[in-house]
């Protein structure tokens, strides 16, 4: 028993390990992937400035022999980069940061990058790449492909859309007072690092901030988060309208049942033999079970295994029925109640012979 134990609790042990491994292999293989995206997406942007300062040295040195880059083509799409720089690559869920300290609302104010020292307000937060989108801030001319033009209603081959920013390169703008008694002002701080903590807050079901709050470092003053609207729900024409719910059409009372008999037989169960009416397919079925139980009946007799079958199925069961009394319990035969008979004498001879022994074996020990 010992060395079953011992087996399975090696052979559990080496799964693990096969586990684990498996989970390893898995994880270099994901930071391998997201190490190539994220090289390749910055390889397309260093192109695309590379790219852009050839052109221009090209046209200063050139001059009236410069190449007319807007013809041909890209006539239209001149200057436009590809859509997909909008989509950076995402982060491996072991490598990101545990609070995310931005929401869609917030002013920031980027600390790196061609567009330094720009502030503005967040609109859309990607918490995968860990990156925002700022409004009128790294805007560029995306070219827009044709099979988009008509989902997105528009007609031009170029539109302006603003570049996501790593949320390592922005910092929160917060009003705080200065001064004294009397002599207060309001201004714009830049909040060089922050921490999350408690209290967690009730959030509604609408809202995209998270429960915790957060606080400058250092001087733990609250960040607040930004104001979210309500959102504006309008009826449809199929929508249930609350008056209609609250409208009572129905008063309870034990003369009549709170719904019709028909519905009693639809919250039944299907095979329930108190349901009053069952559905086609149900009968359908039943009838069918019926008819194939005389066909098997039928075929069982046409056959000569199935009649010898039959035979000694009956004959077992007399047999059977002849060895019952009339109360339907077992009869013994002759031959085990003579045994029970001569087990019970043989103990009635055998008792007195062990007592007197036992007497004489009492008389020596008290003489």
């Amino acid at each position: 028993m010992q060395k079953v134990i011992q087996r399975t609790a090696t052979a559990r042990k080496q799964a693990q390990k096969k586990i684990f491994r498996a989970q390893r292999r898995d994880e270099l293989a994901n930071r391998k992937d997201n190490i190539r995206m994220r090289r390749d997406y910055n390889r397309a942007i260093i192109d695309g400035i590379n790219a852009a300062r050839t052109a221009r040295w090209e046209d200063w040195r050139k001059g009236d022999l410069a190449p007319m880059r807007d013809s041909g083509p890209e006539a239209t799409t001149f200057g436009a980069i590809d859509a997909a720089l909008l989509h950076p690559p995402t982060i491996p869920k072991s490598q990101r940061r545990k609070h995310i300290l931005f929401a869609a609302g917030d002013r920031v104010c980027v600390i790196r990058g061609p567009e330094q020292g720009k502030i503005n307000e967040i609109t859309q937060i990607n918490e995968e790449s860990e990156t925002v989108t700022i409004k009128d801030v790294n805007t560029v001319d995306l070219k827009v492909p044709d099979w988009a033009k008509a989902s997105m209603g528009i007609k031009s081959d170029v539109l302006a859309q603003s570049l996501p920013v790593s949320m390592d390169d922005i910092r929160h703008v917060i009003a705080l007072e200065t001064g004294g008694e009397g002599n207060t002002s309001t201004r714009d701080h830049i909040v060089k690092h922050a921490y999350a903590s408690g209290p967690y807050l009730e959030r509604p079901r609408h809202s995209k901030l998270p429960r915790y709050t957060r606080y400058i470092s250092g001087l733990d003053i609250e960040i607040p988060w930004p104001i979210e609207e309500d959102p504006h729900y309008k009826d449809g024409e199929y929508d249930t309208l609350r008056f209609e719910v609250d409208q009572e059409t129905w008063v309870p009372s034990l003369d009549n049942a709170p719904f019709p008999s028909t519905v009693l037989n639809e919250l039944r169960n299907k095979y329930s033999r108190f349901r009053k009416r069952h559905d086609t397919e149900y009968v359908k079925e039943k009838v069918l079970e019926e008819y194939r139980k005389e066909y098997l009946a039928s075929q069982k007799l046409l056959t000569p295994t199935a009649e010898l079958k039959e035979a000694s199925i009956a004959k077992s069961k007399a047999a059977r029925q002849a060895k019952m009394d009339a109360n339907g319990n077992m009869v013994m035969d002759d031959e085990t109640n003579n045994f029970i008979a001569r087990f019970m004498q043989t103990s009635l001879n055998e008792k007195p012979k062990q007592k007197s022994g036992k007497a004489k074996k009492a008389k020596v020990q008290t003489a």
